[in-house]
């Protein structure tokens, strides 16, 4: 009887690990807290734009922007808002979305989540301070997170993880403008999110020029993260 009984409360605990298990994988994988892209059936586009603000390629791709009237949305990173902010006041200004990029872009995965935590609020902090507005959405460095913490970490601060979809021109490489601007018009689908960079990328600048005309002739909106995701 005894026997039985142990086995029984072992099955029983197992049940109950699994069933925990998939209901948080089900609970992070929730599209409200990770974000790779927007719907499918609107012909919908989003600029994004990481590392800024840089004193001359962030003025630069807001002067492409503002010339087709379009809106982007810029992640920035705390300490360059810090050095630079005459740019990201701008950008605020000019209407376009700013998000949360750490302070100091680190590695994430190799914090603390207590170290994490202060990346974010100390980016919040000076984003809040120079715009007015607390940031709702959050991109990890290099692309780089671990699940588990970071969408709690989301979920307590408030913050929608945006990643991006599979078009990654890899601007930071700084290889020709054409070739940045082909990746996306050959391959850009409807409701992606582009990762580009505003911060020491000079080819960036002059792909927009080319990019933008081209993805407007075959029909895409561009659209801010929040913009796409709404719609």
């Amino acid at each position: 009887m005894f026997k039985y009984k142990k086995i029984t409360l072992i099955i029983t605990a197992v049940l109950v690990f699994f069933s925990n298990s998939f209901m948080y994988a089900e609970s992070i994988n929730d599209e409200e807290v990770f974000i790779k892209n927007g719907s499918r059936d609107k012909k919908l586009i989003a600029l994004t734009f990481d590392d800024g603000p840089h004193p001359k390629e962030t003025n630069q791709v807001l002067d492409v922007l503002n010339k087709y009237n379009i809106k982007g949305t810029f992640f920035v990173a705390g300490k360059h808002a810090n050095w630079y902010s005459d740019p990201l006041i701008r950008a605020n200004k000019e209407g376009h979305e700013i998000g949360n990029h750490t302070f100091n872009h680190p590695d994430i995965t190799n914090l603390t989540n207590e170290q994490l935590e202060e990346e974010i609020l100390k980016c919040e902090e000076i984003l809040i301070k120079l715009t007015g507005k607390k940031p709702t959405l959050f991109r990890p460095p290099y692309g780089s997170y671990k699940q588990e913490e970071l969408a709690s970490i989301a979920k307590k601060l408030n913050y929608k993880i945006v990643l991006w979809t599979t078009v990654d021109a890899r601007d930071w490489q700084n290889p020709a403008a054409e070739v940045i601007a082909n990746k996306i018009i050959n391959n850009a689908k409807n409701g992606d999110i582009i990762l580009l960079h505003d911060y020491a990328t000079n080819n960036t600048v002059a792909a927009l020029d080319i990019l933008i005309p081209k993805m407007i002739e075959k029909g895409f909106e561009f659209v801010t993260v929040s913009e796409i995701i709404d719609k």
